[in-house]
């Protein structure tokens, strides 16, 4: 089995030595021994490791969330599950350029010949527009949903710091936080929908679940109801999956 120096496995795949040394400190890429001299020395598994820590960090996945999927038994397929989701979303923004495009040169070809410019046409380039604007809002929405939830979860200790304390006000203000996480919640749930890494089911989370379940606009770590693996789920919009199923 190869062994690789960390100024040799940050070569291979065009990093500072200082990022592989940061992922050891994180406990994402220790080290499987220490030379002589004490410099830090992969094997193969290691650079396998460091490719999938990579693909995830460039998918969008916080340190944190990597370290979570390292440990899962079902990693490689986590991965897949992720990959075909980013797949089917750059296929989707493809279509809606090329259409964009297409629509582009109806348009000129509609000035150089000074004829009137087809009203489908225009009515297609205002629908696309607001499909994306659209996309981005919920984009948006997601990242608060994931915000508030952590920062509501992570708050019941300060809940009961003000109960014991008797600051009912700031009670008051942190109940008011909560309800409106909930609604943020109850409306980002309405459309998503979770793939367990061991049975490839589609389900769909409930209320209770999905908002006190650890995650990220990505993945969360909950129970598959089909089988009852306790996992990393990818999360997915439903609606994507049905526009998807359209198009097959």
């Amino acid at each position: 089995m190869s062994k690789y120096t960390t100024g040799e496995l940050a070569k291979l795949y065009n990093v500072s030595v200082r990022t592989v040394q940061f992922y050891d400190t994180k406990g994402l890429l220790p080290p499987t021994e220490l030379s002589e001299g004490g410099r830090r020395l992969y094997n193969d598994d290691d650079l396998r490791k460091f490719q999938l820590i990579i693909t995830l960090k460039a998918i969008g996945l916080s340190l944190n969330s990597i370290k979570s999927v390292l440990e899962s038994e079902f990693s490689g397929k986590i991965l897949a599950i992720l990959l075909d989701e980013q797949e089917k979303s750059l296929a989707d923004e493809i279509d809606v350029r090329q259409k964009q495009l297409d629509m582009i040169n109806v348009i000129k070809e509609s000035i150089r010949d000074k004829a009137i410019i087809p009203a489908n046409t225009v009515l297609g380039i205002e629908d696309i527009m607001e499909k994306r604007n659209k996309v981005r809002n919920k984009k948006k929405l997601a990242m608060i949903y994931t915000g508030v939830g952590i920062a509501v979860a992570s708050g019941l200790l300060f809940m009961a710091w003000l109960v014991a304390s008797r600051i009912w006000w700031g009670l008051a203000v942190y109940i008011s936080v909560a309800i409106i996480g909930l609604l943020i919640s109850t409306f980002q749930l309405k459309d998503n929908e979770f793939i367990c890494p061991k049975c490839d089911s589609v389900f769909k989370p409930s209320l209770r679940r999905a908002f006190f379940s650890t995650g990220s606009h990505k993945l969360h770590w909950t129970t598959c109801p089909e089988c009852g693996h306790r996992d990393w789920c990818v999360l997915r919009k439903q609606n994507q999956s049905r526009e998807a199923g359209n198009n097959d």
